[in-house]
Formats: C-alpha cells, sequence, structure tokens
C-alpha cells in the first residue's frame, strides 16, 4: 500500500477516535519544514476534499532567528497547494535561548518548545482561527512517555487534542497514529520538499538518544512497536497503582485519597453538595467551578476507606490554597478534619513545597478553629458566597 493511503486512514482513525476535526474549523498548521509537518500539510489538504468535514487550514512558518533560515522552498510549496505562507517573525525566541543555555550544552529545548508554542497561537488569534495542528506523530508520542518515565517519574505522554485555556486555542496533533516510517516512505514516494533542520541542536537530544534505545527493542521484541502505541490509550487494561493510594493520617484508620477516578469525583460532588449546597445555600454554581476545579489537587478524607470529606489545594500566584475543606455533618467533632488538615500541609503540601505559604479563604466563624492548627488571620473580613470570610496564612 503506498504510504499517502496509510497516512490518510490512520489520520482518519485519529479524527474519529479523538473528534480532533469538526465543521467550520479554522487550522492553523505549524510548518517547520521537516518531514513531519509537510507530511501534515499535504495530508490535510488531502483530507479536506474526502473527509465531508468543512475546515480550512492556513500554513504558519515561525522564523526563530536560527543562522541559515530560509522559508523560499516552504513558500513555493505551499504556493503550489493554493496556500500562502504566513512566515511570522520570532527571532526574539533564539537569543532567549542562547541566554538560558548551560554551559556548551544544547539549547534548552523544553523552553523552545513553549515558545514556539506561544508564538503560533498568537497568529491563530490575530487571523480569529479556532486550532492549530502540529506533526507530532505516533512515534513522538512513544519517546515522551519513555522520557517521562525515565526523567520525570511520572507517566505520561502528550495528547492527541488538548484545549489551552489561556489562549482559547485547541491543540490538536492529526499524525499521532501514523509511524515515522510511514511519514518517510510518503515524503520519497510523493517527492515532497523537505527543509534540512536550522536547529543547533538537532540530532543531539536527550529525544535521540531515546529513539535509538527504541530501535533496539523493537529489533529484539518486535511486537513491542505496536503494543507501545496500543497502551496509549488502552484504558480496559490501565492497572497502576494510583487507585490504591491511601494517604495514612492516623492510628484510626483515616486516609486522605487523591481524587483521581469518577466514582471519586461522584462522591467529591455528593459531600460538596451536602455541605455547602445544602446546609449553606451556596449557589450550585459557585460551588462547582470547573476551571478551578480541574486546576486543583483533590482529595478524599476516609474513615475505614469510606469518603466522609474532601479537601484540595490548587497553586496560585500567592501559595498554596486550601479549598473545599468539608466534613459530612455526622463526622464532624471526632477531630478527622483537623487531623487530614494537617497531613495534608505538613506531609503533602510542605514536604512537596518547603519553603512555602499556605493559605485559605476561611469562614469566619472558623477562624480559632483554624488558629489551633497554626493559621493566622490575615486583611479584614470580606464575603464570598454570601458568606462572611477571612483570608489565613500559614508559613513554612
Amino acid at each position: 500500500m503506498k504510504a499517502i493511503r496509510t497516512i490518510l486512514a490512520c489520520i482518519r482513525k485519529a479524527d474519529n477516535k479523538y473528534n480532533l476535526i469538526n465543521h467550520g474549523d479554522k487550522i492553523v498548521i505549524g510548518l517547520s519544514g521537516g518531514k513531519d509537518s509537510v507530511v501534515l500539510l499535504y495530508s490535510l489538504y488531502l483530507y479536506q476534499k474526502f473527509s465531508h468535514t468543512d475546515f480550512i487550514i492556513q500554513p504558519v512558518t515561525l522564523d526563530l532567528g536560527f543562522d541559515g533560515f530560509d522559508a523560499t522552498k516552504m513558500k513555493e510549496f505551499c504556493q503550489s497547494l493554493g496556500y500562502e505562507l504566513i512566515v511570522h517573525d520570532s527571532r526574539e525566541v533564539y537569543p532567549i535561548l542562547k541566554a538560558h543555555q548551560e554551559d556548551d550544552k544544547h539549547l534548552p529545548c523544553s523552553i523552545c518548545s513553549r515558545m514556539k508554542k506561544a508564538a503560533i497561537n498568537k497568529v491563530a488569534n490575530d487571523l480569529g482561527f479556532n486550532k492549530v495542528a502540529f506533526a507530532h506523530h505516533a512515534d513522538d508520542a512513544i519517546e515522551t512517555l519513555m522520557m517521562n518515565e525515565i526523567y520525570g517519574a511520572r507517566i505520561a505522554s502528550f495528547t492527541p487534542k488538548m484545549h489551552l485555556e489561556k489562549a482559547n486555542i485547541d491543540f490538536i496533533r492529526p499524525l499521532v497514529l501514523c509511524r515515522e516510517n510511514d511519514i518517510i516512505r510518503m515524503v520519497k514516494e510523493e517527492n515532497l520538499p523537505v527543509s534540512d533542520s536550522h536547529c543547533p541542536a538537532d540530532k543531539t537530544t536527550t529525544r535521540e538518544d531515546i529513539k535509538n534505545m527504541l530501535k533496539d527493542i523493537y529489533k529484539k521484541y518486535p511486537s513491542s512497536k505496536d503494543n507501545f502505541l496500543t497502551m496509549m490509550d488502552n484504558y480496559f487494561k490501565n492497572e497502576l497503582w494510583d487507585d490504591e493510594i491511601y494517604y495514612h493520617v492516623s492510628q484510626d484508620n483515616l486516609t486522605l485519597k487523591p481524587v483521581l477516578k469518577k466514582n471519586d469525583e461522584i462522591y467529591v460532588r455528593d459531600i460538596r453538595t451536602k455541605c455547602y449546597i445544602e446546609e449553606q445555600n451556596c449557589p450550585i454554581w459557585e460551588e462547582f467551578e470547573t476551571e478551578k476545579d480541574l486546576a486543583s489537587n483533590e482529595f478524599l478524607i476516609c474513615l475505614k476507606e469510606k469518603p466522609i470529606g474532601t479537601i484540595r489545594y490548587r497553586v496560585t500566584d500567592e501559595g498554596y490554597k486550601i479549598e473545599r475543606f468539608a466534613i459530612l455533618k455526622e463526622y464532624r467533632n471526632f477531630g478527622y478534619g483537623k487531623k487530614a488538615l494537617k497531613y495534608l500541609c505538613d506531609e503533602i503540601i510542605a514536604a512537596r513545597y518547603n519553603p512555602c505559604r499556605i493559605y485559605m479563604h476561611a469562614q469566619s466563624r472558623l477562624k480559632d478553629y483554624y488558629a489551633s492548627l497554626g493559621f493566622t488571620p490575615i486583611g479584614e473580613e470580606f464575603m464570598e458566597a454570601n458568606i462572611p470570610h477571612i483570608e489565613m496564612e500559614k508559613l513554612y
């Protein structure tokens, strides 16, 4: 089978599986000139013709200030497809990368990646486009997973689609199910123009080491190549230790359970509904603020693994903010709340981020309660959700 058919089949599968492209979408395509981005542009140009989805695309190249940058070849390629390439002046990036370069090491890839995303998101916003597409493929995803496991102590990779709240842009990766060898094959078969990389770190990064390591694994264990990709979204077989975490708070079987699964979220919602909406008449739209909920580290307070309360913290510019601390009425006055709050502050937040400032907007009637745990009132009383509050802090 010709590579173009394989690539388009993978794009269609990814689109159907992850809901990447919708009617009316206006998509900026990040065109670096490398093989991956050239294949992405050409493939989406063809995908428009048979996908039965009405969307438009606009190729954009970033001039990052690297020596030897020349967009002529990409301009001609875009014109051959009926597009005018936008070359965005991002030449401030290279000096910033040089300033963050350590000793004789190569330029910092993570900073470069963030700055490229910010630059192309700005172009998309200026054009009134709602999505940005980058050409990360399946092998990139597996390499990122391995890098995070080896160097970051976490099981994580990039996702096929994500919403960037601040930029108000959906970031999509249509090639996420495509293999690099098919991309290389397509470039040759379709005679696509590819520009040389002008990045000084090209072929000398940690990612290149991981790529070579994976080649050795695939050679020795051929089935692993397909299995690693299947693993990325095989939620039926996702059996790690996260759902077994119950932080041991005290000897009376009190624990803190990170909220990670759907059932945990149901318990949280039920407890907050009883404690805030039913008991204190808090408006439901104020109690359940999706954006803040998603940005929080939330826990169930459990007694003998039965949820009896909730507590969470959120990272802000002012420190680590404790929020949504609630104990069900029938479990109050036994000291469970104090033990849970103290453990969260001392053993989870401060142990990870010391020195730090932990603060909360405490209900004024509970000021003495929090003071007994070392929190100090700051400023004047204020109203929040029609209830008097005061800010309190604890420094570590």
